[in-house]
């Protein structure tokens, strides 16, 4: 298909704008434009088109047979909500002020993961940039910012994928964030999901049905059909939209493992390669699947590696990390030698998972200590701040962010906040109260929600209350987040200094048990071995370390600390 070809609303060579609606439902579709309705051509495909006059803002609405008047399900801007018309959005409106960039090497990238909403917006997120890049921050991800219903969620209930959210500002709000970025020399990546639509404004299965497929369904909503030319090309134009207009350098994909249609992946990454062969391309897969990380996409986030680092540091063995519990330092062994833990054994359920990773190079995963699943997904968003001690904390800083890998932190995490990050919504009812009572039937199997009076006690995600606890402050002159942000910046100087310039080359040297809450691995860089050893545990435990350079003032000697205990080692080739 032709550029104009794309679903929504799109400026063409005439001066008009190109609306096309895919309604294969719908015998007759009509424009609702300035007033007037147009109607619209059918396609044998049950492609709905037609080219009017209109321009930036300019609201519009497509009306069925049945009479009803719908927004545009691949609307690029929703002024009013999502139940409000849709708008046109003209690319050359915003005006850029960065130009054409050297983007940031996939071996240089140091994540930074940020709620919009909880940052305090685009305005206090980009007030931010300037201390983040000075700490060695490269990167932005940012949570989802489609189109969600009202004005707080966590951007998973996206029901326009091609709009960004009123709540933050809109489309120029966003692309403003963005320049701002690139001004101070950092990335910008987006987290965008695939995978469902959110429960509460999404009209499409009213005139086009094929777009889900019957009978299959998420845990989130109907299961999607990629087996559709028509789904496939809204998805892989929108991740286009998102590398091209947006000028985004990358997209993580929100849990492709509830993507039936395997090869949509393939399409979608053969899309984006060819015309935007800069950009980074990470997955969140729980099988774990290795042969998506050997060519079309960049990289996977690594929840095996957070899971027994988890457990190592704090012993809980409920829901997911059963898995982990009594062999977590032999799993997170495997983590830093392999990539995955599960290279294909039996989970708790008995279900093979995973694909061999030992082949692949260390930057296919993305690693990290805490994100928004991990803290957001406990019942009282606990950080690890708040769950061990300062040198553990510093231990596992260290940890994710000088392995050969590539590291990922969680907003407030560089300073070590102690604010918890809440499950939030803005639904209406009575959808409200079905995900508030969800939430709290979700935590009725861990033993410190088991009785009622407990779980009455986890937040109510519709609260706005909720979102107000999970914003997290700028660090300030609070000493303890000075302290946190100065280590930071040590480990990653010496990142750059040891790791970064032949990270894409970096092979694993093995990886061992060294006792109880204890490990250590390393790697051959092409300038020199890198080595590190940590200890969560107990009681002092002894490293097996080569002799070679400290690239840090730490404790000299053969024998780790307990519960923070860490060393490193380079020997230069």
């Amino acid at each position: 298909m032709t550029a104009d070809a794309r679903l929504g609303a799109w400026p063409v060579d005439d001066g008009a704008v190109a609306f096309r609606l895919w309604a294969p439902d719908a015998a007759q579709v009509e424009l609702v434009l300035a007033g007037a309705a147009i109607p619209m051509l059918r396609e044998p495909d049950g492609t709905h088109w037609v080219h009017a006059a209109a321009g930036h803002g300019d609201r519009y609405r497509f009306r069925l047979p049945d009479g009803s008047e719908v927004p545009d399900p691949a609307s690029r801007w929703q002024p009013d909500g999502i139940d409000g018309p849709s708008a046109v959005v003209m690319p050359g409106h915003h005006a850029w002020l960065t130009g054409q960039r050297n983007p940031v090497a996939w071996s240089d990238m140091v994540i930074y993961e940020v709620h919009v909403g909880a940052a305090g917006g685009f305005e206090a997120l980009i007030a931010q940039l300037p201390m983040l890049a000075e700490t060695g921050i490269t990167a932005i991800e940012l949570m989802p910012v489609a189109q969600f219903p009202g004005n707080r969620n966590w951007g998973y209930d996206g029901v326009f994928p091609y709009a960004p959210a009123q709540a933050y500002g809109g489309p120029d709000a966003l692309k403003g964030f963005v320049d701002a970025a690139h001004a101070a020399g950092m990335a910008v990546l987006l987290d965008v999901v695939y995978n469902h639509f959110g429960p509460q404004g999404n009209h499409l299965a009213r005139y086009a049905k094929a777009f889900f497929r019957s009978g299959h369904s998420t845990p989130w909503g109907e299961a999607i059909d990629f087996s559709q030319p028509q789904v496939q090309r809204f998805f892989i134009d929108n991740a286009l939209m998102w590398l091209q207009e947006y000028r985004f350098d990358g997209l993580r994909l929100d849990a492709v493992h509830a993507i039936a249609d395997d090869s949509f992946l393939q399409q979608l990454s053969d899309a984006v390669r060819a015309q935007v062969p800069h950009a980074c391309l990470v997955l969140e897969n729980e099988r774990n699947q290795a042969h998506w990380l050997r060519g079309a996409y960049q990289a996977q986030w690594n929840d095996d590696f957070h899971n027994a680092l988890h457990v190592l540091l704090t012993g809980e063995n409920e829901g997911y990390y059963a898995a982990y519990a009594g062999r977590a330092e032999a799993l997170l062994a495997r983590c830093l030698a392999e990539g995955f833990a599960w290279q294909g054994e039996p989970d708790l359920h008995g279900v093979p998972r995973g694909e061999a990773s030992a082949d692949l190079p260390p930057s296919r995963f993305v690693v990290f200590a805490q994100n928004h699943d991990q803290v957001g997904n406990r019942a009282l968003g606990d950080r690890l701040s708040t769950l061990v001690s300062t040198p553990q904390l510093r231990m596992v800083t260290a940890l994710t962010v000088l392995t050969p890998m590539v590291p990922l932190l969680f907003m407030g995490e560089p300073w070590q906040t102690t604010s918890p990050f809440l499950f939030f919504t803005d639904f209406e009812a009575p959808l409200d109260e079905v995900v508030r009572e969800g939430r709290r039937r979700e935590f009725a199997g861990f033993s410190a929600f088991a009785d009622a009076a407990s779980r009455a006690r986890i937040p109510d995600p519709n609260d706005p209350a909720t979102l107000q606890a999970s914003c997290v402050a700028s660090p300030g002159a609070d000493p303890t987040a000075q302290a946190a942000l100065a280590w930071l910046r040590e480990l990653l100087a010496a990142r750059r200094r040891y790791l970064q310039p032949g990270l894409e080359q970096a092979r694993s040297l093995g990886a061992m048990v060294l006792g109880a809450g204890a490990v250590q691995a390393g790697w051959q860089l092409p300038a020199g071995q890198w080595w590190v050893a940590i200890n969560a545990g107990a009681e002092a435990v002894a490293h097996s370390l080569p002799e070679g350079d400290s690239p840090l003032q730490l404790p000299a000697g053969s024998r780790l600390a307990p519960k923070g205990g860490l060393q490193l080692r380079w020997l230069p080739a």
